[in-house]
């Protein structure tokens, strides 16, 4: 009676908060259980619950049930006692054949109210065949080669390049797990690997492989989209098990032995798992790709959208482009979007939301373009075309969307002053003047004709030092702006000094460890030199158009390989394991004497 009245002062005190909240009703049982063996079907409620009503199961020998129990857990947070109750109710049941059967929902009552669980799929296996050869292939310590192994499934071998495929590592063991040490996994050269997330704590489901019941489960999935046509091996993976083992009998000390098991020992036993290794045929993509496809390989949708059709001068222009679907969408380039020549266009800016599982990867690229119009009048943005190879039918499908009409008004501040751009740098805007101030002459002053400097040679130089530089900033001036008119010829002097200014973003990214980090800027830094420096949009850029190109302006084959090669090693490298610092180091070194070398090759 006193231990009462304390816990109902206690529960006044700190003031008791019951959880009432969402009341939760779930059925449990395995996924799978071997012909003949018991299992646990159990219904557990969140709450006081009665009337529990369970649907018939004709599939299933109800042993035992159902047994109740209850558990209460407390906590205090801030003052206030939260109290959760849980009800549980268990059945012992036992299959009368094999095969897969459903278990219906049950349902209880709460305060007045019905609830209803999930329902349950139990499939049933059939028990172990005799095997004769048991112990064929077994260790001194009864470990034989069928007692636990790993295996590598790979969904399919025979793929086109970037088309994705699963590869799964299972494990498969009929004894008792004592420790299982870190797996050493291949590294997928040649693919880009984007990991399925799997359950932080794994239970072992029980299959039957074989004519036997192995409790299994998935170490690792990934999904792997190759990068270069031909045949690509992925090599074995390895995991080491600690295994439980019966040993031999200890001698009896005691008539209790039996009784409680002392007479049985058992030993840990450290067995290899390896994987064979697989390989993997690549097919190139088929001839005759669409102008606008930049690699992409699935199933994919295409969105656009403007942000308004009636703007003003110096207003930003926003045109929206989503890409969504299954497939290499980490790798899926930014379509071109078109603006008109007045328009001053920045660098798109990129969201990639991507799910890796088993089925592929799948999400959405937003890309946002902006640019902004300085002058009045209607413009058209051409229709935004995006292409893709789609694995299902095996052929290219293009995206078209609608072009956009722009009315561009007059906005405050507008004049009809013309407007130089330096297209290197887009904040940077000049506005030359409208008019030439008059000059005032002063009274005329007579001087003695011997201190007269009119006539002197000083006075012819003073004219004509300041001719002759007139005439010649006068060309230089010409010159400069017939160039500065010249988009691409502008932006292929800028290109070493783009390139170099990312360089130096990717030394401080390499100093600082930041390893894909590092190699997204070297990419940057020679995607962007190559648009600038052969006149292309980088979302035109192929690794094989840029071979052609280079070859069309002279320049070496081993150069154009060197490029080709710090390209591919930089894709590969972000989705890697990790790099060793002396490997990047080299890679920087190397891409820094590649844009040298490319410098004195083409020379504009």
């Amino acid at each position: 009676m006193r231990k009462l009245v304390f816990l109902f002062v206690l529960f006044a005190t700190f003031g008791v908060v019951v959880r009432a909240a969402d009341v939760t009703f779930k059925a449990s049982a395995p996924e799978a259980v071997v012909m003949g063996e018991t299992f646990r079907l159990s219904y557990t409620v969140n709450a006081e619950g009665k009337d529990l009503r369970v649907p018939e199961i004709p599939d299933f020998d109800v042993l035992i049930g159902p047994s109740t129990s209850t558990s209460m857990s407390t906590q205090i947070v801030n003052g206030k006692m939260t109290t959760e109750t849980s009800l549980t109710f268990t059945y012992i049941l036992q299959p009368k054949k094999e095969g897969t059967f459903n278990i219906a929902p049950a349902t209880i009552k709460v305060k007045g109210a019905n609830y209803t669980s999930n329902a349950l799929a139990i499939k049933v296996l059939p028990p172990d065949k005799a095997d004769e050869a048991a112990k064929e292939g077994s260790t001194g310590t009864g470990i034989s080669k069928d007692d636990a192994f790993l295996t590598i499934d790979v969904s399919k071998r025979n793929v086109y390049e970037q088309e994705g495929i699963l590869v799964t590592f299972k494990l498969y063991v009929r004894k008792d797990i004592a420790g299982i040490d870190q797996p050493k996994f291949p590294e997928f050269e040649g693919f880009l690997a984007q990991e399925v997330e799997l359950p932080q704590n794994k239970q072992l489901v029980m299959e039957n492989y074989k004519g036997k019941n192995y409790g299994t489960a998935v170490i690792r999935q990934t999904v792997l989209y190759p990068q270069r046509s031909g045949k690509i091996i992925i090599p074995s993976g390895k995991l080491d098990l600690v295994l439980r083992v019966p040993g031999p009998p200890k001698q009896r000390s005691s008539v209790f032995d039996d009784f409680f098991g002392g007479s049985s020992s058992y030993i840990d036993v450290k067995k290899e798992l390896t994987t064979p290794s697989v390989t993997i045929d690549v097919k190139p993509l088929p001839s005759g790709k669409p102008a606008s496809f930049s690699g992409a390989v699935g199933n994919f949708t295409m969105t656009s959208s403007i942000n308004s059709n009636n703007v003003k001068t110096n207003e930003a222009v926003t045109v929206k482009v989503k890409i969504s679907g299954n497939g290499n969408i980490k790798l899926v380039k930014n379509p071109e979007v078109v603006f008109p020549n007045d328009f001053e266009v920045y660098d798109p800016k990129v969201d990639v939301d991507i799910k890796t599982t088993a089925a592929g990867s799948s999400g959405t690229k937003t890309i946002e373009y902006m640019a902004i119009p300085r002058y009045a009048g209607d413009f058209e943005i051409p229709a935004i075309a995006f292409s893709y190879f789609d694995t299902k039918t095996n052929s290219y499908k293009t995206i078209t969307s609608e072009p956009y009409k722009l009315h561009v008004e007059q906005g405050a501040g507008g004049g009809t002053s013309p407007v130089i751009s330096n297209f290197s740098n887009k904040e940077s805007v000049k506005y030359l003047g409208k008019d030439i101030r008059y000059l005032k002459v002063n009274d005329i002053h007579f001087v003695p004709n011997n201190e007269l400097f009119f006539g002197s040679f000083m006075y012819y130089m003073c004219y004509l030092i300041p001719a002759i530089l007139f005439i010649v900033f006068f060309f230089i001036y010409r010159k400069q702006v017939k160039e500065n008119s010249n988009l691409a010829l502008v932006r292929t002097k800028k290109a070493n000094k783009m390139a170099t200014r990312r360089l130096k973003n990717a030394g401080k990214l390499l100093k600082e460890n930041k390893k894909e980090e590092f190699y997204d800027e070297v990419l940057r830094a020679l995607w962007g030199y190559l648009s600038d420096k052969l006149s292309i949009p980088q979302a035109s850029l192929t690794k094989d158009n840029v071979e052609a190109e280079l070859t069309k302006y002279g320049v070496d084959e081993p150069l154009i390989h060197e490029f080709m090669d710090i390209l591919n090693t930089c894709e590969f490298a972000r989705y890697a394991p990790a790099q060793a610092s002396d490997a990047m180091d080299k890679l920087y070194e190397q891409t820094v004497d590649a844009i040298g070398k490319m410098e004195n090759t083409i020379k504009k």
